[in-house]
């Protein structure tokens, strides 16, 4: 309680307590606000000088959109492949059933078929220079996109909580007890915020270079491994129910890829010509992602015949199983396996990346709110849910699997007919001016009725561990192949009538 001093009287021991008290908090107060206002000034710095990206969602004009690093378009696939991520899909194959052979022919004529997606809808981005949830609008309109953002959402978190876990596993297999999965998973968030926070420049340099050190780790970790590989488990003959269940595990990874193709090409010179930007997004898809996913196959058919595999398969899955492959190398082994786990972030960073941009569009009044601080905000959601997720890591990546592919078809047959056919390949079609304006945007229903309509046959045509459909038990999971197909020719006619109704 506060004293009053009455004329003449002498201050007590404890008023000069309280005015102590005072001064220290007024001086603490004063040094955050020094600390605060340093931290804000240089954060300014590095936005001005393009470290930072400040940009959101907002429509990228045609005089910014100057970058000509277009080969930039294969090293950011590329090295969001060459790591452990499909590796751990291509393990997912011997569970169908399926031999070595068997397994890289799936592989190889399934990401040759979905990478053409992705690959495709990256070269929109310099044309319109919008991202590619923003393209999303001017097929769903501007409030009925929320439904795909959160899928997407979804989808990329996801994408995001499996990396985390692979290299966390990755980091405890090295240091053993020392170092838990769930510390190495907040290892691996954290230093995936530090490049998603900066944004689009740093995550392309970044990209540039980082796929190098994964290709020669993973070129080491095959070296020693290369013996075990041939000892494959004997298979029964393949079956088209696991053809094509694989087939699906192969576009369930590729066809997400679609959803963002477009953010990390808006700022590419609008000029250079789209089919050598094509061919530089699909080589960067489809050749690291093929040998990467057949050498999962591989090791994935060998783990029950070598003891010390399956001892770390057991203990921390795919990380037990590559430290067991470099067990030979000693020390340097686990140096091999580190750099391994940090092959993720290629991955991670710009999935990150992309998930800050589709929070401002599932939530425009976002829009005033710096991308950056959304990575803080994913990174804090991420890190929890993937501890969780790496008790039963398989499980989990299977049930996400299955959630994933077949409404990622859906929406990319809308976005690919709605820009061929009912906008005529023009991309002066997408105005600047319209993309935040829901009367200038089309209603959205159309996309979505041929998204869910498709829906009545797809559920028959699936086949997951807790639901087969009639058509699945006889043909296999073509699940994604109906979503593609069916939502395509259901759009024609549903878009033609809202077009006529809605006059836009």
């Amino acid at each position: 309680m506060s004293q009053v001093l009455q004329h003449g009287e002498e201050p007590t021991a404890t008023t000069k307590d309280v005015e102590k008290v005072a001064e220290h908090n007024q001086a603490a107060e004063s040094r955050g606000s020094k600390l605060a206002r340093s931290f804000q000034r240089r954060l300014a710095d590095l936005i001005s000088a393009g470290t930072i990206e400040e940009r959101g969602v907002m429509p990228v004009a045609s005089g910014d959109r100057t970058a000509t690093n277009y080969n930039s378009y294969f090293s950011i696939w590329a090295c969001m492949n060459i790591n452990l991520l499909p590796i751990t899909f291509g393990l997912l194959g011997p569970s169908y059933g399926l031999g070595l052979r068997d397994c890289a022919l799936v592989i190889l004529f399934f990401c040759l078929l979905t990478a053409a997606i992705p690959a495709y809808l990256g070269t929109l981005g310099p044309k319109t220079g919008l991202r590619q949830m923003i393209q999303a609008r001017f097929s769903f309109g501007r409030y009925l996109v929320s439904i795909p953002v959160i899928l997407n959402l979804a989808t990329l978190t996801g994408f995001c909580v499996v990396i985390c876990v692979i290299g966390g596993q990755c980091l405890s297999a090295v240091a053993g007890v020392s170092l838990t999965p769930a510390v190495g998973i907040v290892i691996m968030g954290v230093l995936a915020l530090l490049i998603s926070f900066c944004g689009y420049n740093v995550l392309h340099q970044y990209e540039r270079w980082a796929w190098i050190p994964a290709l020669v780790a993973i070129i080491i970790a095959t070296g020693c491994g290369g013996s075990g590989l041939r000892e494959q488990a004997p298979t029964e003959a393949a079956t088209a129910g696991g053809v094509l269940s694989f087939g699906m595990i192969i576009a369930s990874y590729m066809l997400p890829y679609a959803c963002l193709a477009s953010d990390f090409t808006t700022y590419l010179n609008p000029k250079f010509s789209s089919v050598r930007l094509f061919l530089y997004g699909y080589t960067g898809l489809v050749v690291p992602s093929v040998l990467l996913m057949v050498l999962g196959a591989a090791i994935g058919g060998a783990i029950t015949s070598i003891s010390e595999w399956e001892e770390g398969y057991e203990e921390t899955q795919v990380g037990g199983v590559l430290a067991a492959m470099l067990s030979r190398a000693g020390g340097f082994g686990k140096f091999v396996v580190v750099v391994l786990s940090l092959t993720l972030l290629g991955n991670i960073a710009a999935t990150m990346y992309s998930i800050t941009l589709n929070f401002q569009i599932l939530i425009p009044q976002l829009v005033v709110v710096p991308r950056y601080i959304f990575s803080i905000v994913v990174t804090a959601i991420i890190v929890p849910i993937s501890v969780k997720a790496a008790t039963d890591f398989f499980a989990s990546l299977e049930n996400f699997i299955a959630l994933i592919g077949y409404w990622s078809a859906a929406f990319v047959a809308v976005l690919i007919v709605e820009h061929n056919v009912f906008r005529g390949g023009r991309y002066d079609t997408y105005d600047h001016d319209s993309w935040n304006v829901a009367s200038r945007l089309p209603w959205g229903v159309a996309a979505l009725m041929a998204s869910a309509l498709s829906f009545a046959l797809v559920i028959p045509s699936m086949s997951q561990v807790w639901f087969e459909g009639p058509i699945a038990e006889r043909s296999g999971d073509i699940g994604f192949e109906m979503a593609f197909a069916v939502t395509a020719f259901l759009y024609l006619p549903l878009r033609y009538i809202e077009r006529r109704l809605s006059g836009r």
